[in-house]
């Protein structure tokens, strides 16, 4: 599986309607979905149908749609049916997303969807800091012993690293490989590195399942399915920071899961009390849109104190020269930096070094793309370019810098290769003029020539939906 920061979307588009009417029999999931998944639009469209008693017209819904946002329209249509939101031909939500939106809106229900929780007392030593410390220690193990593997830091001392299944699951996702009994990054595993917190915990929750499944497909019972999976997961996300929860309410197949999970540290389990897990802050952040997160172990800053914001906090300052300085204590973080840049002098608190053409180079050579590396330094950069950029009305990053990392990509990438459709040998102009512009309005045309009636898509599903509304639309305007 390719890890990448939309790789949630991905996956869900790629599950049948069945897996989606299953999961919608949660209100968390419907909720969850309707929250992280949906842009500001599609959630219009669907809120104005939820409580409509009669049905919702596509006449209706163009007359609220300025002529000018016909693109953005279209988009959020083409998500919704993708989510199986919709129905795939008319604005009708679907009977299970419906239902379970209202009851998650309303509140009442037996369905005990969003947790219950435990009338046990609380340890006195598990409270927010507590919970922060606790899923730090676990996600930066992961994190390092992924660093690890690129010869430029060891794991730190009193560090037992990740669990072994966690070390399975990386290598089995192709983050690390071992080859001749060293262990070695992936380009998958420094594509990995450079996302955010939120997309890095989703993209191993997903390796998870593509594990079970694989499982499961070989006889092995595992004890788990992955729909059933994939929708505590988002029952996660909808928890309370710091409360406990009853285990007992759970179903067996869930708390198959808790030892997972743990490992993870998205919950924490009481040694002298099974019978409750407490949500860290890695899981009720799963579907939050705070995920602009500015170092690897962020998504806890809001209860952490000052001494460990220094630890994990790393800013830049970028100069026109390509010199960079980093304000930065974590191991971690410079071995981040070193993937691509090439640090000259480490003081503490401080490296600095140059982004080099050769530098540059060997990042593209191991996956890393130019657009992650400017997107990393803009995440990182220091306040006082901020200031600067907004007191002169410029960009944060030096634009001769952003070009030139972008041109010395271009040297190792003379051809680039895409999946996708080529659609060609349409009856007639105007029948190929429409696709396209559908394919276009929705984001997935990759490619068009309008001179030769051809055009290259990354996605089918919408666009074989399209044509068959307007095949069967022709074929009525025919017959009358």
């Amino acid at each position: 599986m390719s890890v990448s920061a939309n790789s949630l979307s991905q996956y869900l588009e790629q599950l049948p309607g069945t897996t989606f009417r299953k999961l919608y029999q949660q209100p968390s999931t419907a909720f969850a979905i309707f929250r992280r998944m949906l842009p500001h639009m599609a959630k219009t469209i669907v809120m104005a149908i939820l409580y409509s008693p009669t049905p919702f017209l596509l006449s209706d819904l163009d007359l609220w749609i300025k002529p000018t946002s016909t693109r953005e329209k279209d988009q959020a249509l083409a998500i919704l049916r993708s989510l199986h939101i919709v129905q795939p031909q008319s604005l009708t939500l679907t009977a299970n997303f419906k239902n379970s939106l209202r009851l998650a809106l309303e509140g009442g229900g037996d369905h005990n969807s969003f947790g219950v929780p435990s009338t046990d007392p609380i340890p006195a030593e598990v409270d927010h800091a507590f919970l922060d410390k606790y899923a730090r220690k676990k996600w930066d193990d992961i994190l390092h012993y992924v660093v690890s593997a690129t010869g430029l830091t060891i794991i730190e001392k009193g560090s037992s690293g990740p669990k072994q299944s966690v070390k399975d699951l990386l290598m089995a996702g192709r983050l690390v490989e071992r080859t001749h009994g060293e262990l070695k990054i992936t380009h998958i595993g420094f594509s990995f590195l450079l996302q955010e917190a939120n997309a890095q915990v989703w993209a191993l929750l997903l390796l998870w399942l593509e594990a079970i499944d694989a499982a499961n497909a070989n006889g092995a019972g595992s004890g788990m399915d992955s729909v059933d999976m994939l929708s505590f997961f988002f029952l996660l996300a909808s928890l309370e920071f710091g409360r406990a929860y009853s285990t007992d309410a759970l179903t067996e197949s869930r708390r198959n899961m808790l030892p997972g999970l743990i490992d993870f540290g998205l919950i924490y389990i009481p040694q002298h009390n099974t019978r409750q897990f407490f949500p860290t802050r890695l899981a009720t952040t799963l579907t939050s849109n705070e995920t602009a997160l500015r170092s690897v172990s962020a998504g806890f800053s809001a209860a952490s104190s000052a001494t460990s914001d220094e630890q994990d906090k790393c800013t830049i300052i970028l100069e026109t020269n390509f010199r960079m300085y980093a304000y930065v204590h974590s191991p971690l973080q410079i071995a981040v930096l070193a993937l691509f840049s090439d640090l000259k002098f480490r003081f503490k608190g401080l490296v600095s070094g140059h982004l080099t053409r050769k530098s540059i180079k060997k990042a593209v050579s191991h996956g890393i793309t130019a657009d992650q590396i400017v997107s990393y330094l803009s995440t990182h950069a220091d306040e006082q370019m901020y200031r600067h950029a907004a007191a002169n009305n410029k960009p944060v990053l030096p634009p001769v810098v952003i070009d030139q990392i972008r041109l010395w990509q271009l040297d190792t990438e003379r051809i680039s290769t895409r999946d996708g459709y080529l659609f060609k040998e349409f009856d007639e102009y105007k029948e190929y003029k429409a696709v396209a512009d559908f394919a276009d309005n929705i984001g997935v045309c990759a490619w068009r020539n309008d001179k030769k009636g051809i055009f290259f898509a990354t996605k089918v599903e919408q666009i074989k939906d399209f044509m068959k509304s307007r095949r069967k639309a022709n074929e009525a305007g025919n017959a009358a």
